[in-house]
């Protein structure tokens, strides 16, 4: 569905495939955005954000109420949010979010499975800048239609795509929210959406060789509890 997901669909199909990883890692996101802000939804954007996130993978209303009563419950449990960034096989490149109680395990989790795979951790910063931070929708409607309504309400959308019969909105990360609304108010059926990292230029692995270390380190990624999100660059 356009180049915001088509390069995270081999991850994101694994992690929906292990449901009962899914739901530990959507209860330690919604428990530390429970905690760091107020543990009710509608005050708390990005908590919000998360459940909703949530919800359309799955997660079940006994684990999404679990985690907001373990923060409310005042739980000296406690997440540090970390993000490694990492050369893979080719050309590829990843962008790795992780929520760990324990860095040092998860930084030698993480560099395990790019040495593996023959890719290497780089420094803070040798990734990040190929990549840029982005508000996508994908929803149903034409290019005119779904213009209009985001002129009419100044929504400052840096792009929007056409595919096949859908439209693809592209925005700053925190125009999330305002986009999200005006196209609701519109009454315009949203059929994913996400906050997300989108790689300036993509890789195409030729090589088959890369292409099965390029699954193997995607999926031993996805293997590690602490592992949030993966973002890369390969179509």
């Amino acid at each position: 569905m356009g180049r915001a997901f088509e390069v995270r669909k081999v991850a994101m199909a694994k992690t929906a495939a292990a449901k009962s990883k899914v739901y530990a890692k959507f209860g330690r996101e919604i428990y530390m955005a429970a905690k760091s802000g107020t543990p009710d939804p509608e005050s708390n954007a990005n908590l919000k954000r998360i459940i909703e996130k949530a919800k359309k993978e799955q997660v079940s209303a006994d684990v999404i109420k679990r985690a907001i009563d373990k923060a409310k419950g005042g739980s000296d449990e406690n997440y540090n949010e970390v993000r490694y960034e990492g050369f893979g096989p080719g050309n590829s490149m990843f962008i790795v979010d992780c929520l760990t109680d324990n860095v040092n395990r998860t930084i030698a989790e993480v560099r395990n499975c790019f040495t593996k795979t023959g890719g290497k951790i780089g420094v803070s910063g040798s990734v990040l800048h190929q990549f840029e931070h982005a508000s996508v929708f994908k929803v149903v409607g034409t290019e005119d239609e779904i213009l209009e309504v985001l002129l009419e309400n100044d929504v400052n959308a840096s792009d929007v795509e056409v595919e096949e019969d859908n439209v693809i909105i592209y925005g700053a990360p925190s125009d999330f929210y305002q986009i999200k609304t005006v196209l609701t108010n519109a009454k315009i059926e949203i059929l994913e959406e996400e906050l997300t990292w989108l790689p300036i230029t993509t890789a195409t692995l030729s090589e088959e060789d890369e292409n099965q270390k390029f699954e193997r380190l995607v999926n031993m990624l996805d293997e590690l509890d602490d592992v949030q999100n993966v973002y890369h660059n390969v179509i």
